[in-house]
């Protein structure tokens, strides 16, 4: 953020200032008031379960000196009618004052905020970076970032989630993209659009709010990405595994980690690429923001080198991890699709090679008339890819077991739990050392059991 007075915001955001206009805001737009610092701007909103504006007192307390709300508070106060729309266009001011900032935007079905956490830790060797923290990507998480950047910031970041038509071209008119990326198109929130045809629609917002002399970075295996190609007048990089893609990874190993090996092709030559994050698909990701990095300048020695050193900052996304007992754990417990459920089960059936492989899986959100065939086809992969046991936690989960037992020929048993402690509980009783398993399902459920797997309630395995 950069110092502006209430009267510089309210003409932003068209409020009105109740209190001193002058009063100089020099900190950081918050809108939880444990949060705000010193100089800084509280946002009140109105939710279903708390008033924003009832935690004034706490905020002014923190250090904010003023706030932007819905009605007049003990402290100075812009008052606008919406204060979310306000933050959207005090964020769009903010990014108008900022000439030389480079955005970078992020979609995809699955594997976004990875990329995003890629992006920024290579452009951070190239210049003052700022991104989001884990996936805050919608109409409040992206102003937010926004408001992050200064005159220093020659990168901004962002990750852009859409839950329907229309929702990207929102958040690109808040922040207009110079490069796109877009990583993918699945079935996730498939029941809020409706079919993959329309996810496609709305993925492609992003590449269409490209100006002429920007950049559309697509993933060059999918064929729907691809064909994004032809909705923007921007050069478009393609990046993958495809013969054709300009950045392109080929001789692609995993190690016993489960982390990817490739040799990274460019149009300035090749290099090696030894990845510190565990997953096949984050060799897609990591080309992606290679194709990124390479087109503000950097060199491939320099790239190769970075995408070696890089780590995910944001938690919950393939953390490996192995207990003082022997047993590995893969936590990806913060959300999941049928994609990216498919990914950890690859990575699940690379580290666990020649040990006794356990996946914990919980309901897939947001699927719509597809659920129960998500569901199914995530079991059969567990069961084809050789899983030994399947823990399914919940009745909505239930057609993961399904798909499994149907799978001919499977060795392995799978159980269904009524809860995450039930799942806990089983753990309790069935691991042993040596086993590697693997949490994975929709955003605030299956991260109790990856948290319980962490402590040392499991510490005591049979042998």
């Amino acid at each position: 953020m950069i110092p502006m007075t209430l009267a510089e915001i309210a003409a932003a955001v068209d409020g009105t200032v109740v209190g001193d206009p002058d009063t100089l805001v020099t900190g950081m737009v918050e809108f939880d008031s444990r949060k705000i610092g010193p100089g800084g701007l509280f946002a009140a909103f109105v939710g279903e379960h708390a008033d924003g504006h009832d935690f004034v007192p706490q905020a002014v307390q923190a250090g904010a000196v003023a706030v932007l709300g819905s009605r007049p508070t003990s402290a100075p106060t812009v008052v606008v009618a919406d204060p979310r729309a306000a933050l959207g266009r005090l964020a769009r001011a903010l990014v108008d004052r900022l000439p030389r900032l480079t955005i970078v935007g992020i979609t995809g079905s699955s594997g976004k905020t990875s990329t995003k956490d890629m992006i920024v830790g290579l452009l951070s060797r190239l210049g003052e970076t700022v991104g989001p923290p884990g996936s805050f990507n919608n109409e409040l998480g992206l102003p937010h970032t926004v408001l992050r950047a200064d005159l220093q910031t020659r990168f901004l970041v962002l990750e852009m989630g859409s839950r329907g038509l229309g929702h990207l071209s929102y958040l690109c008119s808040i922040a207009p993209p110079r490069v796109a990326v877009v990583v993918n198109v699945g079935v996730a929130h498939i029941g809020e659009f409706g079919s993959v045809e329309n996810i496609a629609r709305a993925k492609a917002e992003l590449v269409q709010a490209l100006p002429a002399d920007g950049l559309a970075v697509l993933a060059a295996d999918d064929e729907r990405v691809r064909a994004m190609a032809d909705l923007t007048q921007a050069p478009v990089v393609l990046a993958g595994e495809a013969a054709d893609a300009t950045v392109r990874a080929s001789d692609l190993d995993l190690d016993e980690r489960g982390r990817a090996s490739y040799l990274l092709h460019t149009p300035e030559g090749t290099a090696p690429v030894h990845l510190r994050v565990a997953g096949r698909h984050q060799a897609l990701n990591s080309v992606l923001a290679a194709a990124v990095a390479r087109s503000q300048g950097m060199a491939l020695a320099e790239l190769a080198e970075a995408l070696g050193e890089l780590l995910l900052p944001s938690t919950r996304r393939m953390d490996v991890f192995d207990r003082p007992d022997g047993v590995t754990v893969i936590d990806d417990s913060y959300n999941a699709n049928p994609a990216s459920t498919a990914a950890a089960l690859h990575a699940l059936a690379a580290i666990g090679t020649g040990r006794r492989r356990i996946a914990v899986l919980g309901y897939l959100a947001e699927l719509g008339e597809q659920e129960r065939a998500g569901h199914e086809q995530v079991g059969r992969l567990a069961a084809e890819l050789g899983v030994d046991r399947l823990v399914v936690v919940g009745a909505e989960a239930a057609p993961i077991h399904d798909g499994a037992i149907a799978v001919r020929n499977w060795g392995g048993e799978s159980v269904v739990v009524s809860d995450q402690d039930a799942a806990v509980a089983w753990l309790r009783e069935a691991l042993r050392p040596g086993d590697v398993v693997l949490v994975k399902g929709s955003r605030y459920r299956t991260w109790v059991v990856a948290d319980q797997l962490r402590g040392e309630e499991l510490q005591a395995v049979v042998p």
